[in-house]
């Protein structure tokens, strides 16, 4: 079997962040951009690229979150892309390890 190697739009994705946050992107891995600090982590679509989800750490506050999801779905939207609130995150480090557990718990 031949593996497909998706190719997605990570400038467009770390211009949003910037544009609306000042922020930057930390890392990104398979379909999962994660800003800096780790506040929010952007997932692309795999049958769209023009709509990315959106989760927030869930330590985030309220109304931070609602100030900066505001100001990133203004500007997708201004670049053509629609941004949706997927619900939060939580990650952990493995213990005794280098590697960490992602859960996401959408809404």
């Amino acid at each position: 079997m031949e593996e497909v190697v998706i190719f997605r739009n990570l400038d467009k994705v770390r211009f949003i962040i910037q544009e609306a946050t000042k922020l930057d992107v930390a890392y990104a891995y398979e379909d999962l951009v994660f800003s800096e600090h780790g506040l929010f982590i952007i997932r692309f679509n795999d049958d769209d690229e023009n709509i990315l989800y959106c989760y927030f750490n869930k330590d985030c506050i309220a109304d931070k979150q609602m100030q900066i999801q505001t100001t990133l779905t203004d500007v997708a939207d201004l670049n053509g892309i629609k941004l949706y609130y997927k619900g939060k995150f939580e990650m952990n480090q493995k213990e005794g390890e280098d590697e960490f557990e992602l859960k996401l718990y959408e809404i």
